[in-house]
């Protein structure tokens, strides 16, 4: 791998589809720089591995091109749209699985995936076959409040699946999971690759991860120390 800030080729003005390009990206809490100068392209259908020790910034990098939050300086865009400028049309063609699960506990399974469903002007009879896609087609009906935090997991996978989203950012998708959860994750991520979505995902399953992924960024202190192919 190369280091980062020798290598990035310039903001691009060629907008593709399923493309991330971040130029110089910063993000401060309070005192605490949590991003600083991040810089990187990736191309679309590209799997990258994000790591880096907890507090290195992976998180915040997520909910920056998510538009969850706004960085403080720099800027950053996805197929084209800025994540500024353009929340709308980034979220539109973006999902983000993180660590909170924004699940409705009083409701079932399937009624979760409705209210994602008519959110996003899709068939709720999309609902059954993502549910078993992730292995939760037999707890279709019950509440999410009876279920485990894997099985909480596993239907926030369906949420991202739902949307069909041209890129996408898992935040420790292995978290919470055993070890058949640990192969769904992995079959999911490969269906999406074959697909063409580009994803993004921190984890500390480095190994793992790297049997899946293009691309490997790795961040120390909010900074970009590397980046380049698995």
């Amino acid at each position: 791998m190369v280091a980062n800030h020798h290598t990035l080729p310039a903001m691009s003005e060629v907008v593709s589809e399923g493309s991330i390009e971040v130029e110089r990206i910063a993000r401060r809490y309070g005192r605490r720089w949590a991003l600083a100068d991040v810089s990187f392209h990736v191309p679309p259908a590209t799997v990258v591995m994000v790591s880096g020790r907890n507090g290195a910034g992976k998180s915040t990098l997520f909910r920056v091109l998510a538009t969850a939050i706004r960085p403080d300086h720099g800027r950053a865009t996805i197929g084209g749209f800025d994540v500024v400028r353009d929340r709308e049309d980034v979220r539109r063609m973006t999902a983000i699985l993180s660590h909170a699960n924004y699940l409705y506990d009083s409701l079932t399974a399937r009624e979760n995936l409705h209210i994602v469903a008519d959110h996003l002007r899709v068939p709720r009879a999309r609902a059954l076959p993502v549910l078993e896609q992730v292995g939760l087609a037999a707890r279709a009906d019950d509440v999410v409040s009876t279920f485990s935090a894997g099985m909480r997991k596993r239907l926030s996978f369906g949420r991202v699946l739902l949307q069909e989203p041209r890129v996408v950012f898992l935040d420790e998708p292995y978290g919470a999971l055993d070890p058949p959860g640990f192969d769904l994750v992995d079959a999911v991520i490969a269906d999406l690759k074959r697909r063409g979505t580009t994803i993004l995902m921190a984890t500390h399953q480095l190994e793992r991860s790297a049997k899946l992924a293009d691309m490997s960024l790795v961040l120390e202190g909010g900074r970009v120390v590397e980046y380049g192919p698995c």
